[in-house]
């Protein structure tokens, strides 16, 4: 057999282990996702949804493939965006489109959206002319406001009908609706002129005109352009299942619901949580490394200009340190302090924002309260460490400079950190954005220079 000859087999016989192994690790993917797919039909979404985020690219798109559009359309909605948004790009134009059909629209509208947007073109195409109009119109609102996470699924009824004309109505619709907590009343405008409980409906009269039924009540609804904190804190307030969402003359264009709300307030919180240390307020684990690393950066470097300054003015007194080595020690003990105070007043003032509306006057009335919370905490503790630094430098007059500083940089701490979310939300930007960072920078640099200030005073 000539060289060449060999050459050939060999590359054939290559071929062929290569269409094995392929065929092999399809046989594997295809017996993994019919077992996976045996447990995903019996479980809840959201337990299958988490499951899957576990598992490789390959193997989500696969299980996806052989759920039914209904059962991936739920876990779907459940999931990551990082993650689904991966799926649906990996996934057949039809397979997508016929996932995304299933689910509701609000939750459709948001998975579109975090696609790019020739993809999310391509798969509309996909869709009935009035079905993507809808997808459209619920993208086009900002996701940050009611319009953003209404849902459109909603029973409405004309004002004009009888109460057992409405019944009839909703057994004939309620199966393509994922609300059916309330009924929601309109003129002939389409403007929204009352809502009904279901209950309530059934103990209507059954000859009772509707818009007589609704002519007394008092009507609550949101603009599509509020924000959707203030949307979960009227609903909130109100203890409703659901909040309609009108425009600006009154015409119904959708509802939020209490499990919207539920998410709404948990990214809050997150975003508040994250937002206060400088991190991205969107930010997961599932975010990309380098996305990440341009979100905390410059809050990064922000930070280290107020070392700096810190460090500046540590520096003022170096010869006081250097003379009195004891000032170094205690140093830390101060700015730690006052760290400490005025964290536990920006953690109350930001949780405050976020679960009430913004009053000005009780606001400020706020910041009042947490200085005499920090000027009686600070007494407090300022009378212990003078004790203690009496006791461990018999030096009264050190005591008493380390004792005044701790008590006045406390109460700085407080107002700070009370004061800071608020100085934020009139300048029109997050309470929570990088709070943290300008709190310790000026409880850092304060207590530094009021400190080593008063011990080269009168100590030196």
């Amino acid at each position: 057999m000539t060289d060449e000859k060999r050459e050939q087999v060999h590359e054939q016989r290559t071929k062929t282990d290569s269409v094995q192994d392929s065929m092999e690790r399809r046989e594997i993917a295809l017996h993994f996702c019919r077992e996976e797919k045996a447990e995903a039909e019996f479980a809840h979404p959201a337990d299958v949804a988490e499951h899957m985020e576990n598992l490789s690219l390959e193997k989500q798109v696969c299980l996806m493939q052989h759920l039914s559009p209904e059962d991936a359309a739920e876990a779907l909605a459940e999931m990551d965006e990082y993650a689904r948004a991966d799926i649906l790009r990996n996934l057949d134009w039809d397979e997508a489109a016929s996932i995304l059909a299933e689910m509701s629209p609000d939750d459709a509208a948001d998975v579109l959206d975090e696609l790019d947007e020739d993809h999310r073109d391509a798969l509309l195409r996909y869709f009935e002319a009035d079905d993507a109009e809808e997808l459209r119109t619920l993208m086009a609102f900002d996701p940050d406001t009611a319009g953003g996470v209404m849902n459109t699924e909603i029973i409405i009824i004309d004002h004009n009908v009888t109460a057992d004309q409405a019944i009839m109505q909703i057994r004939r619709e309620i199966e393509d609706k994922e609300i059916p907590y309330y009924a929601y009343i309109v003129d002939e405008q389409e403007r929204l002129v009352g809502v009904l409980s279901l209950r309530n409906l059934l103990l209507c009269r059954p000859r009772t005109l509707l818009k007589d039924e609704v002519s007394s009540q008092s009507l609550i609804s949101v603009v599509f352009d509020a924000d959707k904190e203030e949307v979960a804190h009227q609903l909130a307030h109100y203890n409703f299942m659901a909040m309609p969402v009108v425009d600006y003359e009154g015409r119904l264009l959708g509802v939020v619901t209490y499990d919207d709300i539920i998410d709404i307030i948990h990214d809050e919180a997150s975003e508040d949580m994250l937002g206060m240390v400088g991190a991205g307020q969107d930010e997961t684990v599932d975010t990309p490394w380098m996305e990440s690393v341009k979100k905390r950066l410059p809050w990064l470097i922000i930070n280290m200009v107020n070392s700096a300054f810190s460090a500046w003015v540590v520096s003022l007194f170096e010869g006081s340190i250097a003379t009195m080595a004891i000032l170094a020690v205690l140093m830390p003990i101060v700015a730690n302090q006052a760290g400490n105070t005025g964290q536990q007043a920006l953690a109350v003032m930001i949780r405050q924002l976020a679960t009430e509306r913004f009053d000005r006057k009780k606001s400020w009335i706020a910041v009042w309260r947490e200085a005499k919370i920090g000027l009686l905490s600070g007494l407090i503790v300022a009378f212990l460490v003078l004790l203690a630094v009496f006791l461990l430098t018999h030096n009264l007059l050190l005591a008493q400079v380390m004792a005044v500083a701790l008590l006045l940089d406390m109460l700085l701490g407080a107002l700070a950190g009370a004061s800071i979310p608020l100085i934020l939300k009139e300048l029109g930007r997050d309470p929570a954005q990088a709070s943290s960072i300008f709190l310790t920078a000026i409880t850092d640099g304060a207590g530094f220079f009021i400190f080593l200030g008063m011990a080269t005073t009168l100590l030196l």
